[in-house]
């Protein structure tokens, strides 16, 4: 088989967020945040995990730094933390935050890296959630705010900017689910949230376009392409709700679209929306949909569901022995699903340019006698899924670069420290790194633009 080369001038990266590896949870003026919060709270992280210290990169960013060139990366995608700038939310400003950030994009472009920051992955500020969080519209203009004074700060020095990452999970999770921050299980709370963050996002592209002018904004969402189980009624009315209030209920107001009818409808029949879409506000939906350079796609699994099912189907719980096909988070591996998802969204909604902005796989993989991680099974992931992203760009989707999740070991939500997606092994007592065989992968991938030849027969193992 053939080489697959990609584009030239493809972007290949690695991501990370600020509460999963930057600890110093309330060092230097930082404020709280609802994880920091959450964490605390006895029952909510499996445990008792905290991200008080998770890697350190807060004190250890020049290592990691210099570990990424190690790598050979092109592109490092991390989020700020709000609290880390406006430690109330909004109001006084932290001048040491604004220097660590400053001080990581400088260090990143002098090793000739690009930063890829994104304005928020989760971490809202406590003193806003007091005040109704992401169910407050107030929220939203507090965040704008927020981003104001970031992009002032960086605006000569970012080329890319994302307002949000997975507003999915920050609002059916957090507010619905409660099985993430800040824990609250309400349907009509979670459509609020998910508003409000869609709002707050449509204020924030204004913002950064008018302080970084020459600047790309996107946006990155986590949708899941799902099909029914069966071709039985029931489980097509199963998966046209999973997909409506998953993936199309974000992605279609972005796109200049009203929230799906079918969806309002259904939210309303189960009781979800008492009284309607009553926090749309005229004129919400022309600022949510903002023009966009890009649109940012992370990317695990596919979605099988069924009608007596209120999850999906295709899943297992987690276990650090999956079975064959899964991830230790219990995850299918199909990289079908990232083709489909590509070629989906751009024939769906026409977006700019795309990035995948995450996929990966949790493995535990440690470090042998000789100090080597021999992690097979995520290198035959990524080579899986690379030869699905290669197929997309051959289909003409304009597909412009590769995060991979994640860049380093780091602390996994409600899953604390139990699950492993880095390129990077970490040892949480130490705080030692050590690069994975899959970032020596990784890094040839990098170097020649392609997917090895060698990886092929490797990657039918999985």
């Amino acid at each position: 088989m053939s080489k697959r080369i990609f584009p030239q001038g493809f972007v290949w990266g690695a991501a990370t967020s600020a509460y999963q590896i930057e600890g110093a949870w309330n060092a230097d003026g930082k404020g709280e945040s609802i994880w920091d919060r959450f964490a605390h709270t006895p029952g909510k992280v499996l445990n008792g995990d905290t991200g008080d210290v998770a890697a350190d990169h807060y004190h250890r960013w020049p290592e990691d730094i210099a570990l990424m060139r190690q790598i050979g990366l092109k592109a490092y995608r991390f989020s700020i933390a709000w609290t880390r700038i406006l430690p109330q939310g909004r109001g006084r400003v932290n001048p040491a935050g604004l220097d660590f950030y400053e001080r990581l994009v400088d260090g990143l472009l002098a090793a000739g890296i690009t930063p890829y920051p994104t304005l928020f992955h989760w971490d809202l500020p406590q003193a806003l959630e007091d005040e109704g969080g992401w169910s407050n519209r107030e929220t939203a203009y507090a965040f704008a705010e927020y981003a104001d004074v970031i992009s002032r700060r960086l605006d000569d020095r970012i080329r890319d900017w994302t307002t949000h990452n997975e507003v999915t999970c920050a609002s059916l999770l957090g507010y619905q689910l409660g099985i993430h921050a800040p824990g609250i299980c309400d349907w009509y709370t979670a459509l609020r949230a998910a508003h409000h963050l869609l709002l707050s996002h449509g204020l924030a592209v204004q913002v950064l376009r008018a302080n970084c002018p020459a600047a790309d904004v996107g946006f990155v969402i986590d949708p899941i392409p799902s099909e029914p189980a069966s071709d039985s009624p029931e489980d097509y009315t199963a998966y046209r709700w999973f997909d409506g209030h998953h993936n199309r209920w974000f992605l279609d107001p972005i796109y200049g679209r009203e929230y799906p009818a079918d969806v309002v409808s259904e939210h309303i029949r189960r009781g979800h929306l008492p009284n309607g879409l009553d926090f749309l506000q005229p004129g919400d939906y022309d600022l949510i949909s903002q023009p966009l350079d890009y649109l940012g796609l992370n990317y695990y699994r596919r979605g099988v569901l069924r009608a007596e099912r209120d999850d999906l189907v295709n899943s297992v719980p987690p276990s650090h022995n999956p079975p064959p096909g899964y991830t230790e988070m219990g995850w299918e591996i199909y990289p079908d699903g990232l083709f489909n998802l590509l070629v989906h969204t751009w024939l769906t909604y026409r977006p700019r340019q795309i990035y995948i902005t995450e996929n990966g796989a949790s493995f535990s993989d440690a470090p042998d006698e000789n100090g080597r991680v021999r992690d097979e099974r995520r290198i035959a992931y990524l080579h899986r899924h690379l030869q699905a992203a290669h197929r997309a760009v051959q289909a003409g989707v304009p597909l412009k670069g590769y995060f991979v999740w994640s860049f380093m070991d780091n602390f996994e939500w409600a899953m604390g420290y139990s699950q492993r997606f880095g390129l990077i092994w970490v040892d949480y007592a130490s705080g030692r790194r050590l690069l994975k065989d899959s970032a020596l992968w990784y890094r040839q991938v990098i170097e020649t633009n392609a997917i090895p030849d060698a990886e092929v027969e490797q990657s039918k193992e999985c």
